[in-house]
């Protein structure tokens, strides 16, 4: 173990992101040291496992420092590139082609004159591969969330949310108005009802019902076509973002929306170029012109943002004619074998793995000290992974988000399970003998104890 357990305080055990939202003072800039203290201490413990960078390319192996400057190297399940696109030879050439003809800047507003010839070759290519949408480019996948929301809805207006939406959607719709509505996690019934309260009492403002076609922290799926049949029963639109699944999953590479064949179901997709596509970046694809023509000039994170690089626009769509041809088909079947794959060995190890097989698969910890403890041991071990604690997942929910990319071998799977289950039994073992040892020095002497002293 790298650390004695018995000097691990509980503080640096306990507590959420959560505690340190909503921070009193009249002090901006002081008040927030509560969070930095809790941070620190966690840090000092090798307890805080965010905010760390790669030395090298985030390939299947890679070296990584963390947030406080420690080296560590291992076998990598934590970074975002599915298909293994970020080091393809092709994308990185389009990206030195690019850099010479353009330079690296786009150095505009998409609504002034930030396009390029790259750009406008990227919207036709994504156009023609999700069925002739017009599409509308952001400069990352999360100010498309945001905009896809903000950008359509108003004050009178309503959004339902999938209680798990990300980040960027619920915060659209809380910058557009305020009639948010969440229902549970895949609950139609609690969507059909929500629909029938809000039309019972408004018949005359927008319903957007927002949810994602794979779930990032549970790997999981909604019924795309049963909630399109409830958005045309109350008169709703129905928004489906697809950063993860897109260009990943599915012999076409359209992810669930394809293996659904939901495609025409969603009014409005959103999609992220950072996860399969090799790049930063994001788009909105729309079913008419006059709804990405609305979105360029309201939609703020568009207008009021630089718009993607040529270079990013050059990547992307070198990736996108990866994704479409024969090898993307082959790297989507070679991606599926190891996702199955890992999930077979993380049960055999008597590990439990949740949701269904998609390039998430998440691994269950339990309670937050004890993921925080298989974290430490995990990275030391030589396996890297993103820890996911409370309030991103329900409290007691803590787990290993594994990432899973083409290049991964089933020895690199392998071997990350076997470090994987050591690293848990390590967690559980340290975390159980702290607080038996904390409990024991905190509780009051008895009459036996005190003889035997």
């Amino acid at each position: 173990m790298s650390k004695d357990f018995k000097s691990v305080p509980e503080a640096a055990l306990a507590g959420s992101l959560r505690d340190f939202r909503a921070p009193e003072g009249a002090d901006l800039m002081e008040r927030v040291t509560g969070f930095y203290d809790w941070q620190d201490l966690r840090r000092s413990h090798d307890l805080w496992p965010y905010a760390r960078s790669t030395s090298t390319a985030p390939q299947a192996r890679c070296e990584a420092k963390s947030d406080a400057g420690t080296s560590f190297s291992g076998i990598n399940f934590a970074s975002q590139d599915y298909l293994s696109l970020s080091s393809h030879p092709a994308i990185k050439q389009a990206a030195i082609d690019a850099i010479g003809e353009y330079g690296v800047h786009s150095a505009g507003s998409a609504a002034l004159l930030g396009n390029t010839a790259n750009s406008l070759l990227l919207e036709q290519g994504l156009s023609s591969f999700l069925g002739g949408r017009e599409i509308v480019l952001y400069p990352t996948g999360w100010s498309a969330g945001y905009g896809s929301v903000q950008g359509f809805v108003r004050g009178n207006d309503h959004v339902i949310l999938d209680i798990l939406a990300h980040s960027c959607l619920q915060e659209g719709a809380k910058a557009a108005t305020q009639n948010i509505h969440y229902h549970g996690h895949l609950n139609l019934d609690a969507l059909a009802r929500k629909l029938e309260r809000i039309r019972n009492t408004d018949q005359q403002n927008g319903i957007l019902v927002v949810t994602e076609s794979l779930f990032s922290m549970h790997s999981d799926t909604p019924d795309l076509a049963a909630m399109r049949a409830l958005c045309d029963q109350y008169g709703a639109t129905l928004l489906v973002d697809c950063a993860h699944d897109l260009g990943s999953i599915g012999d076409d590479g359209l992810g669930h929306l394809g293996l659904q064949n939901a495609m025409d179901s969603a009014d409005i997709i959103i999609g992220s170029f950072s996860k399969t596509f090799g790049s930063n970046g994001g788009f909105i694809a729309v079913k008419t012109r006059a709804a990405a023509e609305y979105l360029k000039y309201y939609s703020a994170t568009h207008t009021f943002s630089n718009a993607l690089s040529p270079v990013q626009a050059a990547t992307v769509l070198t990736a996108l004619n990866i994704v479409r041809s024969e090898e993307g088909r082959t790297l989507r079947r070679k991606l599926m074998d190891n996702i199955l794959y890992l999930r077979a060995e993380l049960t055999r190890a008597g590990l439990e793995t949740l949701g269904d097989p998609s390039p998430i698969v998440p691994v269950r910890l339990g309670l937050e000290g004890v993921g925080r403890f298989a974290s430490r041991h995990l990275m030391a071990l030589g396996g890297i992974a993103n820890l996911v604690e409370y309030p991103a997942v329900p409290q007691g929910g803590a787990r290993f988000r594994f990432q899973v990319m083409a290049s991964h071998t089933q020895e690199d799977i392998d071997q990350v399970v076997k470090i994987l289950a050591k690293a848990m039994r390590d967690a559980d073992l340290e975390y159980r003998l702290g607080h038996e040892g904390q409990q024991d020095a905190t509780r009051p002497a008895t009459a036996s104890s005190s003889a035997a002293a």
